[in-house]
């Protein structure tokens, strides 16, 4: 099938690359515009190199080149003002809103007990506020579309429990909380509200080093063929991670007529690794 998507606007935030980026382009090549967010500079306490507007320009001419329409603006999700003046501004030139990827995530990693302040507060500020934000920002454009669909990217991290990572497990179940939630309150304008809970992704959110340790603490210098054994542990699959494309797939999927009556649903897109 093409063409799944045709004439409708997608909102993403996260677009500068990996899974935002993915989306993003699958979702122009089945006929989507785009807008799209990202705050394209580093976060003091993010264990890796972050976006950078030249990726957020990379996806830009990637979106450009299905011959969709794309609005990119440079907003941090965790300020409510940015994000709505940049979708406001999007809709302005687009025309309208029917589909949102709220996508935007960090990750960090440590023991709850040792996690500072500013760490625990931006992992939740930025993924499950900024989630917040986007769909806030975005019920009214959907309301006046005569209804959408929304889709917030969780984690198998918001179905189970998982060490070191507490602020993001927080943050993720939180994420699972707030779809249900607006799956109710949105219901009657015809809105859907779903999530999706991957399993690790080939993103440089996972692809570094800070990961790499986080896998295989007993080596000195782990590489991602180091961790890929233990990764693949996690997964029922006999996989170690899953490309970013698989996980555009199903949020195409979830943006489709083709799920029309389906609303909140948390969506495993995982090897099976919420069930181990």
């Amino acid at each position: 099938m093409t063409g799944r998507v045709e004439g409708k606007v997608a909102f993403i935030t996260g677009a500068a690359r990996g899974q935002g980026r993915s989306h993003a382009v699958t979702l122009a090549r089945e006929g989507a515009d785009i807008i799209a967010v990202d705050i394209a500079a580093q976060i003091a306490s993010v264990p890796y190199p972050m976006a950078t507007p030249e990726d957020l320009a990379q996806t830009v001419k990637e979106v450009e080149a299905t011959g969709r329409r794309i609005v990119a603006t440079q907003a941090d999700v965790r300020d409510y003002d940015a994000v709505k003046a940049a979708l406001d501004e999007g809709v302005a030139q687009l025309g309208r809103l029917d589909i949102v990827s709220a996508n935007a995530g960090i990750v960090s990693y440590g023991r709850a007990e040792d996690l500072d302040e500013q760490t625990w507060r931006d992992v939740i500020d930025v993924n499950l506020t900024g989630e917040w934000h986007a769909a806030k920002a975005a019920i009214p454009h959907l309301r006046a579309a005569g209804g959408g669909s929304m889709i917030l990217t969780s984690s198998d991290a918001g179905l189970k429990p998982l060490q070191n990572l507490a602020h993001y497990v927080s943050a993720k179940h939180g994420v699972i909380g707030l779809m249900r939630t607006l799956a109710l309150e949105l219901a009657p304008d015809f809105i859907r509200v779903n999530a999706l809970a991957p399993t690790t992704v080939d993103t440089p959110m996972v692809m570094n080093e800070a990961t790499y340790r986080l896998f295989r603490p007993d080596l000195d210098n782990p590489t991602a063929e180091d961790m890929a054994e233990a990764s693949r542990a996690t997964n029922v699959l006999p996989i170690a991670w899953v490309e970013p494309v698989e996980i555009s797939n199903a949020l195409l999927f979830l943006a489709s007529d083709e799920a029309r009556y389906i609303t909140g649903v948390a969506l495993p897109v995982d090897a099976g690794q919420a069930i181990k």
